[in-house]
C-alpha cells in the first residue's frame, strides 16, 4: 500500500514520523518538500483531505511568517497558498497520504491513525517518549 510523507529532516515530529511509517514495515515515498515542493494543486488536496483550512497548514515558527504579514485576517485563502508556494518552510508538516487518509502529523503519533499497517514493535519518539509499547500497542 503506496504512503507518502512529505518531510522535512530538519525536524524532529517528521523524524519521528517517517520512523513510525517505518516501524510499521513501510517504506514509503520520501518528498523532501523544501527541495521538491508541491504544485498548487496537491498542496489545496494535501490541506482539503486532512480536514485543514489553509491558515490552519500554515507554518509560524522558524519561517518568514511575521515579515510577510501573513497573519492578517483579511488575507485569502489564494493569497496564503501563494506564500507557502513562494516559501515552502511555511508548509507545515508532516503530511501523510496513506490509503486510508491524509493527515498534518502533529504530533508525530497522529499518524497510527492512518498507516494500514500495525505497528512491528515498541517505539519511542527521538526524545524517549514511548508511543508504542513491545507489544505494538499504542501507549498513548
Amino acid at each position: 500500500m503506496p504512503v507518502t510523507i512529505y518531510h522535512n529532516p530538519a525536524c524532529g515530529t517528521s523524524r519521528n514520523t517517517l520512523a513510525l511509517i517505518r516501524n510499521a514495515g513501510i517504506e514509503p515515498t520520501v518528498i523532501e518538500y523544501l527541495s521538491s515542493p508541491p504544485t498548487r494543486q496537491t498542496l489545496q488536496t494535501l490541506i482539503r483531505d486532512a480536514g485543514l483550512t489553509v491558515r490552519d497548514a500554515l507554518r509560524q515558527s522558524g519561517t518568514p511568517y511575521a515579515e510577510l504579514g501573513l497573519a492578517d485576517p483579511a488575507l485569502t485563502e489564494d493569497q496564503l497558498l501563494d506564500a507557502m508556494l513562494a516559501h515552502p518552510i511555511l508548509i507545515n508538516r508532516p503530511f501523510v497520504v496513506t490509503p486510508l487518509g491524509a493527515r498534518l502529523c502533529r504530533p508525530s503519533e497522529v499518524v497510527l491513525d492512518i498507516l494500514p499497517s500495525p505497528q512491528q514493535g515498541a517505539f519511542a519518539k527521538e526524545d524517549g517518549e514511548l508511543i508504542v509499547d513491545a507489544s505494538g500497542r499504542r501507549v498513548k
